[in-house]
């Protein structure tokens, strides 16, 4: 997620400012994030040079300064950007701040000298002022240079020099490296992020298509189960009107035959169909 320059603009503007403009007497301010967001803030700001700014930095938070000094060779003023992770920085916090610093180059825009630093000696101020000073013009060195090569003998300051250069591009390249090695890892904790995340989709999409299923195959035996009940019910039913019809039916001047006077009420025969069961005896008449 990219960081967010908008919520605190113009107090982060005005920051910048006062450390760019010359007459201000405000050399440094210090920018850091609103707890766990991605929203930029001001944290600080003062006068009292790169000895006051170090002692605002957090070991635990992800910070960025923009710093006014003097040239050590020419005494013009020049602009460092330093962007401090604290060792107490939690390595996922990390990834995700490792992409904001071209963004916040971009807009403390002008520094002569970037700073990737993690501890305290990264921030040491003549450290980082020997380094304004070597990106300030080579003549200069090479003066510097030449005359201490006059008051030491060359192979001896040859070598010192060679090792001090080494000691420092390796320093170097480990900073380097730190962040190429946050931006990989970063980029990569999204991509397994956004695997996770498309899994869990596809799994939750066959859950819910399981469930409809599963829904559907119970609505179908619920229903297989009432049709056969209405059936059996029907059946029954039948079964028992058939049982207890023991009447027949007849049409006028139909015979009965083979008729048995059970009672007064209720005679039996066969009718002419040649079904037999009872009749009402008022509804016929002896022959």
């Amino acid at each position: 997620m990219s960081v967010n320059l908008s919520k605190n603009g113009a107090a982060l503007m005005a920051a910048y400012k006062e450390v760019v403009d010359g007459k201000s007497n405000t050399d440094w301010a210090l920018f850091t994030y609103e707890g766990n967001t991605n929203d930029l803030r001001v944290a600080q700001k003062g006068d009292g040079g790169l000895e006051e700014m170090v002692e605002e930095l957090n070991s635990g938070k992800v910070m960025y300064a923009f710093c006014r000094v003097r040239d050590p060779n020419s005494g013009l003023p020049k602009y460092v950007l330093i962007n401090w992770t604290g060792e107490g920085v939690k390595d996922s916090r990390k990834g995700q701040c490792a992409n904001h610093v071209r963004t916040i180059a971009d807009f403390l825009k002008g520094a002569h000298v970037t700073v990737n630093a993690r501890a305290e000696d990264d921030v040491d101020p003549e450290t980082i002022l020997a380094k304004v000073a070597k990106a300030s013009g080579a003549n200069f060195n090479f003066h510097k240079q030449t005359q201490e090569y006059r008051d030491v003998p060359r192979g001896r300051v040859g070598s010192v020099y060679r090792k001090v250069n080494a000691v420092e591009e390796i320093q170097q390249i480990n900073k380097d490296d730190f962040w190429v090695k946050a931006q990989r890892d970063e980029e990569m904790r999204q991509k397994e992020e956004n695997i996770r995340a498309e899994q869990e989709r596809q799994k939750a999409e066959r859950e819910r298509r399981d469930m409809e299923e599963r829904q559907s195959k119970e609505r179908e035996r619920i229903a297989r189960e009432r049709a056969q009940q209405i059936e059996q019910e029907n059946f029954l039913s039948f079964l028992f009107l058939t049982a207890d019809d023991t009447e027949i039916t007849f049409d006028p001047d139909d015979i009965i035959t083979q008729i048995e006077m059970l009672d007064e009420g209720w005679w039996r025969g066969y009718g002419p169909n040649g079904e037999y069961g009872m009749f009402p005896a008022n509804y016929v008449e002896l022959i």
